[in-house]
């Protein structure tokens, strides 16, 4: 008498092409909960455990997603759905989709560890893992880093579930295993780097590897803003002379462009051109055209008044010290300054960097998307006039996207918006990727996220965010989603083209961490200080020192 295979299930009892249903057998004394399989005691019909029907002429990875029972006449039925995942090769390898389906009736195995293990080895040799599979601690989860960086990677979940605890996971592991890494940050927190109440700094990152500048003293100046960040930033659009000031904007900035342009000799000059001009000028053009006047005053220019609000707008920000940074530049006054600030922002300065976290936590909440997304267009122009840009790809880190990449542009946030997009739609063919990270994916431009080929889904119990990151995942796999709730913190759902296979891990702890932890109110309430200095946090916000 054949011995009973410890590893068999059940077999296939209704197969679709989207999801099959397993009937499991009774062990010897009815249904088991757990068995042993080799070295290991497994929970029978484990949500998102691994299992395989084994066809004739067809292996197909199934990962289960629901168990119930059915009552059938005198007996007790338990059930299994499963999500076809792909096929295994003879070898042991993974392939995802299926070519062939199994019959009827096909026996259903548990999928041991070294099987699983088997199937990361086509991106074992790359050595990045994120982390262990959760329900097998003892499985590495390794991934592609070129599908994993150049087809734009999503994190996603809601505060608290780990999103910048797996950040740094991921770069730390990066940097480490690839030493002319060139990864840009744009920290929106001060989560990356900050100091401590006795004003030591720390960061997130080992010091050999990491550049922490403060989006202020970096001094991304005004003129080198495009046509439609200027808009974004200078123009109210309810104003109901806002096309007027728009169009306006566009001529007067290229004939400044022109006139900056007199000793570069540039051949090919647009509105967008990265050339000095003067600030005060651009202000003159509109004042001088708000105010013209003909035949002594009796006849009013065709724009007269039309520039009332721009005017007060555009004074209240330039006179305004928060926004000297970017009106009243020190270091970048004229055109040859850019190659220094490039230079800086991509990791090029002294010294040489391969992370470079842009603290961008000081500046004013209405224009960090602007200077966001002047940051992602440098890193796409560098690149994209970059005759080596295969030999130098370049990773932009977007933490809090959905401030400065937003579905809507109510905000005003258009000019933003579309420097971001127009990354993720070309970025990957001149080595640009793009990692967008988010708390509100509803919320988050559909255009990005339609272009990324990897997520990374923690905890999430929105039932709207839940729903939205359902369709986002691939076709076939949607059915994952339903563990987002289940999900501890820093435990995440891997799915695309960089992993063999949607994946259930339980991310590295990063060392060190990032500054994100919630307020200990419980200890502070009860051993937190008497008093705090006042007259220093006031002097701080003063200073917009942090």
């Amino acid at each position: 008498m054949q011995a009973p295979d410890p590893g068999l299930l059940g077999t296939l009892s209704d197969i679709s092409g989207a999801r099959f249903v397993a009937r499991l057998k009774n062990g010897e004394s009815g249904f088991e909960a757990y068995r042993r399989i080799g070295d290991e005691i497994v929970t029978i019909g484990q949500i998102g455990a691994y299992v395989i029907a084994y066809g004739k002429r067809a292996r197909v990875l199934c990962q289960i997603t629901a168990a119930w029972e059915e009552q059938r006449h005198s007996s007790v039925e338990r059930l299994l759905r499963l999500l076809p995942l792909g096929e295994v090769s003879p070898d042991g390898g993974f392939t995802r989709g299926i070519s062939r389906f199994p019959p009827l009736g096909t026996p259903v195995h548990h999928a041991d560890s070294s099987q699983l293990d088997t199937m990361f080895d086509s991106v074992r040799r790359y050595g990045l893992d994120l982390g262990r599979l959760s329900q097998r601690s003892g499985l590495r989860v390794f991934v592609e880093p070129n599908l994993l960086f150049n087809r734009h990677l999503a994190i996603l979940g809601q505060s608290g579930s780990g999103k910048s605890w797996a950040v740094s996971s991921l770069l730390q592991r990066t940097v480490k295993l690839m030493p002319k890494a060139h990864i840009v940050l744009l920290d929106l927190h001060g989560e990356y780097g900050w100091r401590d109440s006795k004003g030591r700094f720390h960061s997130a990152f080992p010091a050999d590897a990491v550049r922490h500048i403060d989006a202020r003293s970096l001094e991304i100046p005004y003129w080198l803003l495009t046509y439609g960040e200027l808009v974004d930033l200078l123009v109210d659009r309810t104003d109901p002379n806002a096309s007027l000031q728009i169009s306006f904007i566009r001529e007067v900035l290229h004939t400044l462009r022109k006139k900056g342009n007199e000793y570069l000799k540039i051949d090919r000059l647009s509105v967008d051109s990265p050339v000095y001009f003067s600030l005060k000028e651009l202000y003159l053009h509109f004042k001088q055209a708000n105010e013209q006047q003909f035949d002594f005053g009796k006849t009013k220019g065709p724009l007269f008044g039309a520039f009332d609000e721009f005017l007060v707008r555009f004074q209240a920000m330039f006179n305004d010290s928060r926004y000297d940074f970017l009106f009243r530049p020190k270091r970048r006054v004229k055109s040859l300054d850019l190659e220094d600030l490039l230079r800086d922002f991509i990791g090029l300065g002294e010294p040489k960097r391969q992370i470079t976290v842009i603290d961008l936590s000081p500046v004013p909440h209405d224009v960090r998307p602007t200077i966001s997304s002047q940051i992602g267009r440098l890193a796409f122009e560098f690149n994209y006039w970059n005759p080596q840009r295969r030999e130098f790809p370049i990773l932009l880190v977007c933490e809090e996207a959905h401030q400065y990449i937003p579905r809507e542009t109510e905000g005003g946030r258009e000019g933003s918006r579309r420097a971001m997009e127009r990354i993720a739609k070309e970025g990957r063919k001149y080595g640009v990727g793009l990692c967008v990270i988010s708390q509100r994916p509803t919320e988050l431009s559909e255009t990005v996220l339609s272009q990324c080929s990897n997520f990374l889904c923690l905890r999430t119990t929105n039932p709207q965010d839940q729903e939205y990151i359902r369709k986002l995942l691939p076709e076939g796999e949607q059915d994952l989603a339903d563990v987002l709730t289940t999900l501890r913190r820093g435990e995440g759902l891997a799915v695309g083209e960089a992993i063999p296979l949607p994946t259930r891990l339980q991310l590295y702890p990063p060392d060190p961490a990032p500054v994100s932890d919630d307020a200990p109110i419980s200890e502070s309430w009860k051993s937190g200080p008497d008093d705090v200095n006042v007259a220093e946090i006031i002097h701080r916000w003063w200073r917009q020192q942090r």
